[in-house]
């Protein structure tokens, strides 16, 4: 399979500008939950987009893999995240907060964080598509490494790793429908987003008008209006009954709008970005991410010059550290041409590692011929599934031949005094060779570890089944000695020179339930 590089560069082009002309078109009405009657540009733009975190956080990420190449991790990412995002609101605060008091992800993104169903993670996709065209498996890797830094095992995550499937299939694929199918093919079918996604397709199916598909994706998976603040909703809605939903479970209806938007605006740029937008809700990342779904689809070239004349091609960051980042953040793009080019240079290097049926060309017509389009589904590589959510209540770890994962639970990294804490260690032994693993825990400061704090395990190859050994300890302590708890455990197997070491990070959770004075 062929991919022309103008046609990628024209797709990629008129994704980041899709981006920047929906935020700019969504942010006045942003975290309202009204219908909305906007049909163009609502502000004085004097030839700039207006700031938006929907992209700046995609820049650091380019800026990640420029200087530690393609093979980034959550916990790589976390250190960038410590060290250049600045907001302390919402689930970008509660995820710093975590990483920096010792909690991997995705314990950084779960504990203790009433948004991790909100709409963070979703708007960063797009960087995790344009580098991998044609491959949404390898985009959905990348998007689940992100999500999960600020969402954990929460439907945030969910909604990343749709749109980062959809929108890389959408360079090789141009059927809306399919996409979506596509996308929900790498997530639960049980989860909110999957739910409220079909939703909007049904209604737009079953011939209703957006109005009332957006009003159906409220009723049955709204969240809380801004905070619970009354003047953030229009009295129409709060006659429909919907003043009332979750603090931060967002983004399944946010994914439905979204979905309402690309469907209704039928091929449409105007139309798509502004049916999104009026739908209300998140309406400056709802209607960036059609912008940029339709970019992928169409290409630059399809979106009408006059959307783009009152904001330029220029950048602008509202969430960045721009002190660290050159000199005063001159090492990001500074514009969408800059922003295309770096993306396709990262995207080279990805298609070579992790896309051998793609290849980028200079010369020649984008060339399908072949291709099987049921690849592009999650169920076209055994076992995808398991391994990207192999873990979503603790860290994964990758060695040379095993994956090894803490689960913690889904009530996180808490312990308490006298009480004994379940974690799972879960080790996957990925190559055909079946080994004899020795356990050995070191704690420090009156630390009990159950059943034993050493032992033995067999662990199968992946031929004689899954090759995924369970191994369940309790950890208790009478007092609990930190505020963070480092322990380790070490897997080690006789005549091999292999050494695993796994950590184990405890919080004191004895204060998290004490009611304010």
């Amino acid at each position: 399979m062929k991919l022309n590089l103008k046609d990628y560069r024209d797709k990629v082009l008129g994704c980041w500008m899709g981006k920047n002309i929906g935020g700019t078109l969504g942010a006045p009405m942003e975290w309202r939950r009204q219908v909305n009657a906007v049909s163009f540009y609502t502000q004085d733009l004097k030839g700039d987009p207006l700031p938006n975190d929907d992209l700046d956080i995609q820049l650091l990420w380019l800026v990640a893999l420029e200087e530690k190449g393609i093979d980034l991790d959550a916990r790589l990412l976390a250190e960038y995240w410590c060290l250049y995002v600045t907001p302390h609101w919402s689930e970008y605060g509660t995820a710093k907060i975590n990483l920096r008091s010792g909690l991997p992800p995705p314990l950084s993104g779960t504990s203790e964080n009433l948004f991790k169903d909100s709409c963070g993670a979703f708007i960063r996709s797009e960087i995790w598509a344009c580098v991998c065209p044609g491959n949404p498996q390898q985009a959905a890797r990348y998007a689940y490494e992100d999500a999960i830094l600020d969402h954990g095992n929460g439907e945030g995550t969910y909604a990343e790793v749709f749109c980062a499937a959809l929108e890389a299939a959408a360079f090789v694929e141009n059927d809306l429908r399919k996409l979506i199918d596509i996308g929900l093919s790498f997530i639960p079918p049980d989860c909110g987003v999957a739910k409220a996604v079909r939703c909007a397709r049904q209604c737009q199916g079953e011939g209703k008008t957006w109005q009332e598909a957006r009003d159906e994706v409220l009723r049955l998976y709204r969240g809380s209006t801004f905070f619970h603040i009354p003047a953030c909703i229009s009295d129409e809605d709060r006659k429909k009954g919907f003043d009332q939903g979750q603090l931060g479970w967002d983004v399944p209806s946010n994914l439905g709008m979204l979905v309402i938007g690309l469907l209704y605006g039928e091929g449409d740029f105007a139309q798509s970005v502004c049916i999104a937008v009026n739908c209300g809700e998140d309406t400056d990342c709802t209607g960036a991410t059609v912008g940029s779904i339709f970019g992928i689809l169409h290409g630059i070239t399809a979106i009408p010059e006059k959307w783009i004349t009152p904001i330029g091609r220029k950048i602008k960051t509202a969430c960045l550290n721009l002190g660290e980042l050159g000199y005063f953040g001159n090492q990001l793009p500074q514009d969408v041409d800059d922003m295309t080019r770096r993306t396709e240079r990262i995207a080279r290097q990805v298609t070579l590692r992790y896309s051998p049926q793609i290849e980028l060309v200079e010369d020649g017509a984008t060339d399908l011929t072949g291709f099987d389009p049921a690849r592009l589904f999650a169920t076209s590589e055994p076992r995808y599934l398991d391994e990207l959510y192999f873990c979503l209540n603790g860290p994964v770890y990758t060695f040379d031949f095993f994956r090894v994962a803490v689960d913690y639970g889904p009530d996180g990294a808490a312990v308490r005094n006298g009480e004994a804490k379940t974690v799972k260690l879960k080790v996957w032994n990925r190559y055909k060779v079946q080994t004899e693993l020795h356990v050995k825990w070191y704690a420090a400061g009156g630390w009990e570890i159950g059943p034993q704090a050493t032992g033995r395990t067999l662990n199968l190859g992946f031929h004689l089944g899954r090759g995924i050994n369970e191994l369940t300890f309790t950890l208790k302590a009478a007092a609990v000695p930190a505020a963070v708890n480092r322990l380790v455990v070490e897997l080690t197997s006789p005549g091999r020179p292999l050494v695993m070491l796994v950590p184990v990070v405890l919080r004191d959770g004895n204060l998290a339930d004490t009611p304010p004075a």
